[in-house]
């Protein structure tokens, strides 16, 4: 079986619909550098807030669940306002703000690694509860995000046109 990406000389060709711009070289370090800086910001404001909200042993890891929910609502506001109002900053403010900042500060490796510590620590119960209760939060975070925002700036123009046909 041939591989569809690479012609006979081996040279890989775009996938369709992979012919953007920011594919070429040089175009992509301006990118790079707002996810950089966004995350190193994102992951301060974490860690402040869990210096902040100590928890410790079995007790319920509310900070990060509360950082993941609050960072999944503000994803879905952040990315709904960028694509309804700010079409042509939404690369660059999506790198820093969405990719960089809000995936720095909000963490699946921590909540993972809190799920695992309540396992360990024999609490079975709050262990099932956070694990389950952060993707509902998650969920129900982004949904409450693009819904806000979309009260607040309207459905963006090329969504608005695709529920016509």
């Amino acid at each position: 079986m041939t591989n569809p990406y690479f012609d006979l000389k081996d040279r890989p060709l775009r996938p369709p619909g992979h012919a953007h711009s920011e594919h070429a070289p040089g175009r992509q370090l301006p990118i790079v550098l707002a996810v950089a800086a966004g995350g190193g910001l994102g992951a301060v404001a974490r860690y402040a807030v869990e210096r902040a909200w100590v928890t410790s042993g079995t007790a319920f890891p509310w900070p990060i669940l509360t950082v993941n929910a609050v960072g999944c609502t503000v994803m879905g506001a952040l990315m709904t306002v960028l694509t309804a109002r700010f079409p042509q900053a939404k690369k660059l403010a999506g790198a820093l703000l969405g990719t960089g900042f809000l995936g720095g500060f909000t963490t699946f490796s921590h909540y993972e690694n809190g799920v695992r510590e309540l396992f360990h620590a024999h609490a079975p119960g709050t262990a099932v509860a956070y694990l389950l209760l952060t993707v509902v939060a998650a969920l129900a975070g982004v949904t409450l995000g693009v819904f806000a925002a979309r009260a607040v700036v309207g459905t963006p123009a090329h969504q608005e046109a695709s529920r016509g046909h």
